[in-house]
């Protein structure tokens, strides 16, 4: 069967929980609404008894008739049966409420915890598994979860019902009802023969769905490249591949579960016949009145119904248990960055010293399994390139107030730096330590709080351009909004924007452009006012009027903080109080601007490759057509 679900692997944080451990954490989702499970299964009881006391009253009715066929009997007959109906209705409808609110209650929490969960994980996670998988543990998988609440509720029902008309099949003839019995273990061996099979491709369909998601996702989110390349047709082969194999996986999922209940009809249908065939001969001999002998093969069907729900129920409990395995695996999943402790910060000074510190983006160690929760279900090894160490016994000291640049080729290990200081990735050896403290023992959040970042493409929220520039001080006033905006050269890019900073930016940014959502990022920064600022400069062309806004906000953030230029732009490589220049995780020169070109080694030549065309110098060297001109004699 593995042409049908080739591409389904597990994840490496995927985890086999036994269904008992699965069972007790789902229960622990029910423990609040205990009350209201309460009240479910007091109308379950009543709905049961109003369903059960129909066919007796028929049946008694039926033995009254055959003696005295009055009309007032007829009447009085169809008159309660009317009122028990009803009564079974109304108590059904409360039931059906009440366990409709449980089902959206318990739903609403573990989609509130897979979220969290989903905050919580370190970059590296998000490097490793697709994004649009993950969305779909959190969304497609909390609601197959609800499966699980609403069979649950069932279950209950249905135990009640069972319950109350194997008492009614014993008060009315002892020996059918003891025949009855003895087919109900068939009956639960049949069910319980789909568990393993509905459990795996249930979980296999659910991979499905996420790999049909992330599809979906990631083809949106590259909607222009793909246009550019004019690749419209090959994405959509793609998809029409993905959405094939999961057509293929939910077909086998649905015949296996499809399959539960006719054998159980068929099991059933022996049972009935039977009991008609035995019943009819006692009502032959005398020994059961025609009244009783319905009565019991109503009861019977009654009584099947439920019974092989119940019998039935573990094997449809699957897709919930898988889609609960799923989402509990993604609360689970073990964070990469720890901290030991949670040390509150007061104003930072902004020194940061690396001391002999080792960084991999693989994770060399191997998660270990949980006792009593679950188990890895598989780890792939980490490729070579992922696993090597981008630095390895690495020092840098950076003083408080310091502006430093770091240039260097691409792969030199210049952005680990960013991200080590951020705390976004975990580190393997050695110490990061911030105004002489462990990285580790800080108060995350604290620290981040005064942590300062524009990444090289600047990310923006839907929504104002306002809204976005508060996101870093969601208390702040419209005024300091305003202020912090036109610090950004005197605010006339503002200006520019149709509806000034309540323009609406559009998804992730896409109604200004690059150098807009630089200046909306800086202003970001200037109203956070963190301690120590990083700044990862876009490489991307932007016009040089934008670019003088820009620099005039970075010349205005930079000013009494600790700031950690990642540089392309010589403008700011040169207002830098130090420059490090690395290859390969390592740093092979550093000093001011003027000290490395005198040098006349890497730098000098980083310089002339990327640098030296933006300087006034060269521009004047540079002739109409672009040429060099020879240097003057």
């Amino acid at each position: 069967m593995g042409f049908v679900l080739d591409g389904l692997e597990a994840e490496d944080y995927d985890r086999n929980y036994r269904d008992s451990a699965l069972v007790r954490r789902i229960g622990t989702y029910f423990r609040p609404h205990t009350r209201t499970m309460a009240i479910v299964a007091g109308m379950v009881a009543l709905g049961t008894l109003a369903e059960t006391i129909i066919p007796v009253i028929i049946s008694r009715g039926i033995d009254a008739l055959a003696g005295n066929p009055a009309t007032q009997l007829a009447l009085a007959l169809g008159g309660a049966v009317l009122v028990l109906g009803s009564l079974g209705w109304f108590f059904n409808f409360i039931r059906q409420t009440l366990a409709a609110r449980v089902v959206g209650n318990v739903v609403l929490k573990l989609r509130e915890d897979a979220f969290a969960a989903v905050i919580e994980r370190d970059m590296s996670f998000y490097d490793r598994f697709s994004s649009g998988k993950i969305v779909s543990r959190v969304t497609s998988d909390t609601q197959d979860f609800s499966n699980v609440v609403t069979l649950t509720i069932d279950l209950i029902s249905q135990f009640l019902l069972v319950l109350i008309i194997t008492i009614v099949l014993f008060t009315i003839n002892v020996s059918l009802a003891l025949l009855v019995l003895a087919v109900t273990p068939v009956v639960f061996a049949a069910a319980l023969s789909f568990r393993r099979i509905a459990r795996w491709s249930t979980q296999r369909g659910q991979r499905a769905t996420a790999e049909v998601n992330a599809a979906i996702q990631e083809t949106v989110s590259g909607i222009a490249v793909a246009k550019s390349f004019r690749q419209e047709a090959a994405i959509y082969d793609d998809f029409r591949k993905t959405n094939a194999l999961a057509y293929r996986v939910r077909l086998l999922r649905g015949l296996v579960l499809n399959t539960i209940f006719p054998t159980l009809d068929i099991i059933s249908g022996v049972v009935t016949t039977l009991v008609v065939y035995y019943g009819g001969r006692r009502v032959l001999g005398g020994t059961l009145t025609s009244g009783e002998w319905y009565l019991f093969v109503q009861t019977l069907n009654i009584f099947l119904y439920p019974l092989t729900s119940i019998a039935s129920f573990w094997s449809q409990f699957q897709q919930g248990l898988s889609a609960s395995e799923r989402v509990f695996a993604l609360i689970d999943a073990e964070p990469r960055v720890v901290q030991t402790d949670a040390v509150a910060l007061p104003r930072l000074r902004g020194e940061i010293a690396f001391e002999h510190v080792s960084f991999s983006y693989g994770d060399p160690s191997k998660q270990n399994d949980q006792a009593g929760e679950g188990t890895i279900a598989h780890a792939t090894d980490i490729d070579d390139h992922h696993s090597s160490f981008v630095l390895r016994g690495f020092d840098l000291h950076i003083r408080p107030g310091e502006t430093l640049a770091i240039v260097g080729h691409t792969g030199a290990g210049k952005s680990s730096l960013a991200r080590l200081i951020t705390r976004f990735y975990e580190f393997q050896g050695g110490r990061i330590l911030i105004d002489g403290r462990d990285i580790r023992t800080l108060s995350l959040a604290q620290y981040r709080g005064q942590l300062g970042l524009v990444p090289q493409v600047p990310f923006l929220f839907s929504g104002s351009v306002a809204e976005n520039i508060r996101y870093g001080r969601p208390n702040a006033s419209d005024a300091d909004v305003a202020q912090a905006a036109h610090k950004l050269g005197g605010g006339e890019w503002i200006d520019d924007l149709p509806r000034g900073l309540e323009t609406d930016v559009g998804e992730r940014g896409a109604r200004l452009s690059l150098g807009q959502r630089q200046l909306v990022a800086l202003a970001r920064v200037l109203l956070q006012d963190p301690s120590i600022f990083i700044l990862d400069e876009a490489t991307a062309s932007i016009d040089p009027f934008t670019e003088a806004q820009i620099q005039e906000g970075l010349d205005m953030i930079m000013r009494q903080r600790t700031s950690i230029i990642i540089a392309h732009r010589l403008s700011t490589v040169r207002a830098a109080d130090r420059i490090i220049v690395m290859q390969a995780g390592r740093i092979i020169e550093q000093g001011s601007h003027d000290e490395l070109l005198a040098r006349g080694g890497h730098y000098a030549e980083l310089y002339n490759a990327y640098f030296r065309h933006q300087s006034l110098e060269y521009i004047e060297q540079v002739g109409a057509f672009g040429h060099e001109r020879a240097p003057a004699r």
